[in-house]
Formats: structure tokens, sequence, C-alpha cells
């Protein structure tokens, strides 16, 4: 009986369910998102999240822990480094699982896996909607409009100041330069 065998062994026996999930793992740290059916991308999830939470603190010992559910240098090297920076403030939930279409061949159900932190296709209009913000006490309305005018009136002045370049007439052939005219 299985009783409280929750994990979900993929039909898979455990050296190969262990090598799958170190690939994927791999490539998911490698691309930032991968599409796999999405029983193996719930399973990543679980993989995944704690070897991101390991990379938070940069030592040799979780360095190693890490390789040795990874077996790759250049994903551990890019783990610790470039992700590590981007969810050291994240306090979990690293990943997102998006489902996608059925896959034509056999009808499985599909999903793609990526990090949070990496994400460049959607979001992108809230987080900057987020970062406007509007403050009903401070300026008047004078201080308002001459702002502007300050800002237009500095480029202008910058212009200026590159303007006036001293011209000096170069040579125009290498035989005019080799006697000095």
């Amino acid at each position: 009986m299985r009783h409280g065998n929750k994990n979900n062994h993929l039909g898979r026996t455990t050296s190969h369910r262990k090598a799958m999930l170190a690939n994927m793992a791999t490539s998911l740290i490698l691309h930032k998102r991968i599409t796999t059916t999405l029983a193996k991308a719930k399973v990543l999830r679980g993989y995944v999240e704690p070897l991101l939470t390991k990379s938070k603190s940069d030592t040799t010992h979780s360095r190693r822990i890490v390789f040795s559910y990874l077996q790759d240098k250049d994903a551990v090297t890019i783990l610790f480094r470039e992700i590590a920076e981007k969810i050291a403030t994240r306090p979990g939930g690293y990943t997102r699982i998006i489902k996608l279409e059925n896959r034509l061949g056999d009808n499985a159900e599909m999903a793609m896996i990526e990090l949070v932190d990496y994400n460049t296709v959607y979001g992108v209009d809230t987080a900057a909607a987020a970062k406007k913000s509007t403050r009903r006490r401070g300026a008047s309305a004078k201080a308002k409009t001459a702002a502007p005018v300050a800002a237009e009136e500095a480029v202008v002045a910058e212009e200026v100041k590159e303007a006036p370049v001293a011209e000096t007439e170069a040579p125009a052939t290498p035989e005019a330069e080799e006697k000095g005219e």
C-alpha cells in the first residue's frame, strides 16, 4: 500500500527520474523558461525551488550541494551569479507554471515553467504603471509648469556649450601631408 506517498514518479525508475529532473532543472536555469508536460512541470517545481533557495547563500557547501543535484558547472555558475541576485529579496515562489494547449500527438496537458524574475513577455505594463505615482499635496500649479521650462533651458544650454568647436583643416591627400601643406 502507498499510504502517504504523494510524490509523482512519472512512470520512471528512480535513477531515470533523477537524471531527467536534473536535466530539466539545468535547462530551466540556462534558458529561464522551458515547455514540458504539466505533470513534469509540477514535479520540477518541487525539485528546483529548494536549489534556488540554496543559491541565495553563496558558500562552498551550498555550491557543492547544488552541484550534486545538477551535475553541470555552467548551470551552477549562472545560478549563483545571475539568478541568486535577482531572487535575493523574494521569499519563495521562484517559478511560475502556465498551462498551454494540449499536445497534438497524444493530447497531453502541456505547460510552460519559467523563472518569475525573468519574465519578458507579459506584465511589463503593470510594472510601469506601479512606478507611476501621483502626489496630491506637494507642489503647486506654478512649480509644475515652471519645471519643464527649466529643463528645456538646461538642454538648450548644453547644446550651446557643445556647438563652438575649433575647426582645423586637415590635409586632403597623403601627398599633401608629406609635403606639409
